[in-house]
């Protein structure tokens, strides 16, 4: 079977290091890697679901990041070890690069400026999903989400409400309530695969 090369990779990859990457199937709860491994492979997520989660100081696991198509390992690339753990939440396929090959790669000036913008992309989405986590109450921090991560209003679902709590930093009773109020309040409506933010 051909190895499928998102067009993201092949316009951002050098083609030496495109030829070196390699499919990896994964199944709904393999771990990508390991918290405190050192790390070998960067891994770029094609189809699926993979989550970095960390335990919390009282043992809950906290979603640093969750990833249905990109990278989850950039934070991995100049350091000794794994800072979280990466988790199937739904089989897929990823594309592997060796780090080692990946960090040569970056003295190719227009390699490494592609690279720095693709970072600054998820940092930018890294300081809305802050600045959501900063919120003070539910309603906020769902309302926050939708005009967000949606399109006009509209959030598709690509991953169950109780994964969108644990997201958010709530629990997933306390965010179940919270979406039934504010259906009954007239604010959103929850169809089969979306939740539509409605005009005031």
């Amino acid at each position: 079977m051909d190895l499928y090369i998102p067009e993201l990779l092949k316009n951002l990859l050098p083609k030496n290091l495109l030829n070196l990457s390699h499919g990896h199937h994964f199944e709904r709860g393999n771990y990508l890697f390991h918290q405190g491994t050192k790390p070998e492979l960067m891994y770029f997520v094609v189809s699926g679901e993979v989550v970095l989660t960390r335990a919390s100081t009282h043992g809950e696991q906290i979603i640093l990041q969750r990833c249905k198509n990109g990278f989850v390992s950039e934070a991995s690339l100049l350091t000794d070890k794994y800072h979280c753990d990466a988790i199937a939440t739904k089989s897929g396929q990823a594309l592997t690069l060796p780090i080692q090959s990946l960090i040569d790669a970056l003295t190719d000036s227009k390699f490494s400026l592609k690279w720095v913008q693709l970072l600054s992309k998820e940092i930018m989405r890294l300081r809305t999903q802050s600045e959501r986590l900063g919120l003070k109450d539910i309603r906020s921090k769902i309302i926050h989400l939708i005009e967000t991560e949606g399109i006009q209003g509209i959030l598709t679902l690509q991953t169950d409400l109780k994964s969108m709590a644990s997201e958010i930093g709530v629990t997933h009773e306390a965010f179940y309530r919270a979406l039934t109020a504010l259906e009954k309040e007239g604010l959103l409506i929850k169809h089969s695969e979306s939740i539509e933010l409605l005009k005031k």
